[in-house]
């Protein structure tokens, strides 16, 4: 991870087949194509590949979350939950279609804990939002019996983890809607771009019809198509799309080189006292986009943290106070800083962040690393990083 790593003449020939024809938009300008229909060609890939009947592309992986929860029926009022370290798109997108984010605390798989979600649910609630961040999974077998005994949609973020599975099945397969990113720092890029994946044929042909302004896309002239509902513009471009279509047939390749580079790393700091890593559930397997290992206390994170920065060992954080991906510095959130007012409903849903505390959260991402696996380190390089990691450790601790 990332997929632009190893980019190659498979991307450059898919994005020239769409510039020698010249049409950029994925929908109509049949006559003009040549035959050339990149987003469509990626969704059948996807669909494969996430072993789904249905795959909608959209613009980003923001859009996959805001297009999946509209094609649920999620909206004005309705309460989401979702876990306290994600990235800021999660709320984000729940917000933008009015509902709530009801923040709950994660576990030692740094994802949902199922305890917390079982008590966060009100008559309000709607959906369950698991993000695998990182590569890995959360107890989704819990989480979706919660989610089945309460009538809840659940929802699947899979935006960092995908090539990640759990029991076998793909994850993002395995909710009733699954979402992905492919963006420029994502396992397979497009640049910019994302897809909302389901086996529910309904939230399919409302996702399809919500990204493109209600269009209902039936019929060959796109100017006599109709719209039965609303909708707004999350449409990808065949440029787009073109570069992704060559990335996911390279996935098992990239996945193959990320766990060679993780298990390297692993081993090596797994020998050091003090070291402890993440919990992936039973039946789960990693994307290995990520390693991520624990360390005593958060003063000895900070130490070994600075240590890497001084030894030369990048692309090693800890979240505990990033304003991207945790609830500790989301002060914009929980402040309501808005260009737009925010209905007093949603207000009214949110005061819970003015005294809720979040210790458990705290306390595993306060003591959490996570090193990006990079593809495009050579065997070497990722032996002599493995060492110096377990050697900075060792002499930090």
């Amino acid at each position: 991870m990332p997929g632009f790593e190893l980019f190659s003449d498979l991307e450059r020939k898919e994005v020239n087949d769409v510039l020698d024809n010249g049409v950029l938009m994925r929908y109509g300008f049949d006559g003009m194509r040549k035959g050339h229909w990149k987003a469509k060609e990626l969704e059948a890939e996807l669909a494969q590949t996430f072993a789904s009947k249905h795959v909608q592309l959209v613009s980003s992986g923001t859009a996959a979350v805001s297009v999946a929860l509209a094609a649920a029926g999620i909206g004005a009022g309705d309460e989401v939950i979702m876990p306290t370290f994600t990235f800021v798109a999660s709320f984000e997108a729940i917000m933008m279609l009015g509902a709530i984010p009801v923040l709950v605390d994660i576990d030692d798989t740094l994802t949902l804990d199922p305890k917390a979600v079982e008590a966060a649910i009100t008559p309000k609630t709607k959906a369950v939002m698991v993000v695998q961040m990182c590569g890995s999974m959360g107890d989704m077998e819990a989480l979706q019996t919660i989610c089945k005994s309460h009538n809840l949609v659940f929802l699947e973020d899979a935006c960092q983890a995908i090539g990640g599975t759990y029991n076998g099945k793909p994850l993002g397969s395995i909710a009733d809607l699954g979402c992905f990113s492919f963006d420029f720092v994502k396992t397979i890029t497009c640049g910019e771009g994302g897809a909302v994946v389901t086996n529910n044929k309904d939230f399919y042909i409302n996702a399809d019809h919500y990204s493109d302004h209600g269009h209902d896309h039936i019929g060959q002239d796109r100017g006599a198509e109709t719209h039965p509902f609303l909708g707004y513009n999350f449409r990808i471009s065949e440029l787009h799309a073109a570069v992704g279509l060559a990335q996911v047939r390279r996935l098992p390749e990239f996945i193959a080189l990320q766990k060679r580079n993780y298990n390297v790393l692993k081993n090596a700091i797994a020998r050091v006292p003090g070291v402890s890593f993440r919990r992936v559930p039973k039946g789960g397997e990693e994307s290995y986009a990520f390693l991520n290992f624990f360390l005593p206390d958060l003063d000895s994170v900070q130490k070994v943290v600075a240590a890497f920065k001084e030894g030369g060992v990048d692309a090693c954080w800890n979240y505990y106070q990033n304003n991207w991906h945790y609830i500790k510095e989301w002060h914009h959130l929980k402040e309501q800083k808005s260009l737009f007012p925010i209905s007093q409903e949603v207000k009214e849903g949110l005061k819970y962040l003015d005294t809720k505390t979040f210790d458990q959260s705290d306390a595993y991402i306060g003591r959490n690393i996570s090193c990006l696996i990079k593809l495009s380190w050579t065997e070497e390089e990722v032996a002599e990083r493995a060492e110096k990691m377990a050697k900075i450790i060792r002499a930090t601790l």
